[in-house]
């Protein structure tokens, strides 16, 4: 009789026990990369079949490496490659690939996604491009060997509100800003970008903040994203008490660095639960983040509640309260500008795979024309 606890025929004690004692031992495996009794009974009918769950770790032209029962495998996507580049396998994604004895193994299905991580992409066909899947985290990484870029942190709390994973900003290589008020005056800032979220300053060359940080992705996955040069493959090896990743160092001229990381990877870490390192981002367009917007923004979208028009585009109408913020200092003039900015990109986005969103696009446009010109006439005629 075999011992291998996935064998649906081992077990002396007849069906019931032999499965449970299976589903246990797949338990005890998997449960470090984030498996639990949800995403058993989601697996339940794969295991029906004979087929072997297991977490993609990482992804590479077409073949994968999966965290299975048994350890690491590599499996063949050949079977999963839709026509919709938003059901591809991605790093993070929980799967059911063939069981042991197959050469090579193909993944066989995904599960359902708890959260992803979606941008769109460069090209001109208006498509999502997943970065990560099943995260609870979403680590914003940002240098501080450079200037602040608000409107980044913005952008990128946008799509990890929209993702459905909790952002946090982490404010990399904070001893080379050794001066505490400074330092504070700087978390503020991104503070300011980034209501409702936590900002971390650490140093993975000091330590400073990293048992804050290990402690947010304690039990759960996170995934570092930011720039090339932002220290996240630095701050990856720092988390795991290793060199697991390779680093080089960023240009002193601009504090931008090389893509060291060229793949997405999943690693455990010591402490309980998983990262997920990625490559620089260079660009980050902004897909269906509508919510996301409106969360990073949510102090425009309380002071709009006090609007006279309940559609008010916050520019030249009367009786605006955003408008008002501003004229009176309490909004900065910045903020209101990157969230016009944002929201006009994400309905361009909609708009171009959505044709009632584009005859809305259209609509507004003519609309807020219309109340421009009125604003003006009435400039003029008070001139008069």
């Amino acid at each position: 009789m075999s011992s291998n606890p996935l064998d649906p025929s081992a077990g002396p004690s007849g069906p019931s026990a032999s499965s449970d004692g299976r589903a246990d031992a797949v338990h005890a495996a998997l449960a470090p990369y984030g498996w639990d009794r949800d995403w058993a009974d989601a697996f339940a009918p794969y295991a029906a079949r004979g087929l072997v769950p297991g977490r993609v770790a990482r992804v590479d032209r077409g073949l994968c490496d999966v965290l299975a029962p048994e350890g690491t495998v590599r499996a063949d996507t050949e079977f999963v490659v839709p026509r919709d580049p938003m059901k591809v396998v991605c790093t993070g994604d929980w799967v059911a690939v063939d069981p042991a004895g197959g050469d090579p193994r193909y993944v066989r299905t995904l599960l359902p996604r708890r959260t992803a991580f979606v941008r769109s992409t460069s090209s001109k066909r208006s498509e999502g491009q997943i970065l990560a899947a099943n995260v609870d985290t979403v680590l914003i990484a940002v240098s501080l060997a450079v200037e602040l870029d608000l409107g980044r942190i913005e952008r990128l709390l946008a799509l990890g509100w929209e993702s459905g994973a909790r952002p946090v900003v982490v404010l990399t290589k904070a001893d080379l800003v050794p001066d505490p008020v400074t330092l504070a005056h700087l978390v503020r800032d991104a503070e300011t970008s980034a209501p409702g979220v936590p900002v971390l300053p650490v140093s993975a060359t000091t330590g400073q903040g990293l048992d804050v940080l290990a402690a947010v992705v304690a039990g759960g996955t996170g995934v570092l994203l930011g720039q090339s040069g932002a220290g996240k493959s630095t701050l990856a090896n720092a988390l795991l008490g290793t060199e697991a990743q390779a680093v080089q160092a960023a240009r002193d001229v601009d504090g931008k660095g090389r893509h060291t990381t060229t793949t997405r990877n999943l690693l455990v870490l010591p402490g309980g639960g998983t990262l997920i390192d990625t490559p620089g981002l260079r660009g980050v367009g902004l897909w269906d983040a509508g919510s996301g917007v409106d969360q990073v923004f949510s102090e425009i979208e309380e002071l709009a509640r006090d609007c006279r028009f309940h559609d008010c585009a916050h520019q030249s109408e009367p009786g605006c309260a955003v408008q008002a913020a501003v004229d009176e200092g309490a909004l900065p003039e910045r903020r209101l500008d990157s969230f016009r900015k944002l929201q006009r990109e994400n309905r361009y986005i909609v708009a171009k795979t959505d044709a009632r969103a584009r005859v809305e696009m259209r609509r507004e446009g003519r609309r807020r024309g219309m109340i421009g010109r009125a604003a003006q006439q009435v400039k003029r005629e008070g001139r008069g």
